[in-house]
């Protein structure tokens, strides 16, 4: 098998790659810079197939897949930043990364009969309630332009293609980018008080735990649309700063404060972001370990790194 990962310099692209070559995967990585230019340089990824590819120009989209041929794509690669996202200057940029470019690979992948995994999000739904969203609840209203242009990404490729994969996750997290536990360990550097939002409540989704996942689905032929975070209890962003900070075994005094008391952000987060994952076990799907468990593996991993370095 031969699998395309979009966005590799990212994250979760990182990660993917990884899982593809632990496998002995084909794997072809791409992103918008001329050459791998992930977070961390040395990581193996760095050797590995990868080219320049803009996903928001069609013709070398259309080129490219039928060039390779891949019988899988993997795309990871999105605009993230979501306050910046809210920007009326960003609003176009954002619809040609998250919609456009999705629909192009959607479009091709349909011509070349590859199949299609395409990262979504918890912020396609308003966030009202406190029940879990299941995969199929297709009552959409996104509270902000990130959340509409992956929503608009979802339907392009219910649209054009049979043979794909949606999975919508929440609160990323991995080794190779930015994210809130690396955000919170710094600030305790600098702080010896933060203040954390109690009222929004989900999951974490370890991108380590993740990979594994994906690379399960495009190996089988088990489409559809799926939610996909780590297991356990849900829990806040001050319940997860607490975890973070006991783990970390720093003293920092976290002090939980609600959305409007926060109110830092420029894009309206959804109060409710807990995703039903009981469909992957149905599946046939192994569900991603407790959060508690990838949590604490997260920050012992970060505290070896600091030690080499």
């Amino acid at each position: 098998m031969k699998v395309l990962v979009t966005g590799v310099n990212g994250q979760l692209g990182n990660d993917v790659m990884l899982e593809l070559k632990k496998r002995n995967i084909e794997a072809i990585g791409c992103d918008i810079t001329k050459k791998y230019s992930g977070i961390n340089a040395s990581s193996p990824v760095a050797s590995m197939p990868y080219f320049r590819l803009d996903i928001t120009d069609m013709d070398k989209v259309f080129d490219r897949l039928k060039m390779l041929r891949p019988d899988a794509v993997i795309h990871c690669a999105a605009y993230t930043a979501v306050d910046n996202a809210q920007e009326e200057e960003n609003y176009d940029t954002v619809m040609q990364v998250n919609y456009e470019g999705t629909r192009f690979l959607a479009s091709a992948c349909k011509d070349i009969d590859a199949k299609l995994l395409y990262l979504s999000t918890d912020y396609v739904f308003d966030g009202s309630g406190e029940s879990p969203h299941s995969p199929d609840d297709m009552n959409f209203s996104p509270l902000n332009i990130y959340g509409l242009s992956k929503l608009k990404g979802e339907e392009a490729i219910r649209n054009l293609c049979t043979k794909y994969f949606i999975v919508r996750i929440s609160w990323v997290f991995g080794l190779y980018g930015s994210n809130f536990i690396k955000t919170m360990l710094n600030v305790a550097k600098t702080h010896d008080t933060v203040r954390v939002v109690n009222d929004q409540i989900g999951m974490i989704t370890g991108t380590y735990d993740l990979s594994s996942l994906l690379v399960d689905m495009i190996l089988s032929d088990k489409y559809g649309i799926y939610h996909a975070t780590n297991s356990g209890d849900f829990i806040s962003w001050y319940d997860l700063t607490c975890k973070i900070y006991e783990y970390a075994a720093l003293d920092t005094k976290i002090i939980p404060v609600s959305t409007e008391e926060y109110g830092l952000s420029k894009a309206k987060r959804p109060y409710n972001s807990r995703l039903d994952i009981s469909k992957l076990e149905k599946s046939g799907f192994k569900p991603l370990p407790n959060w508690q468990d990838s949590l604490k593996s997260f920050i012992d991993q970060l505290t070896s790194l600091d030690l080499k370095n």
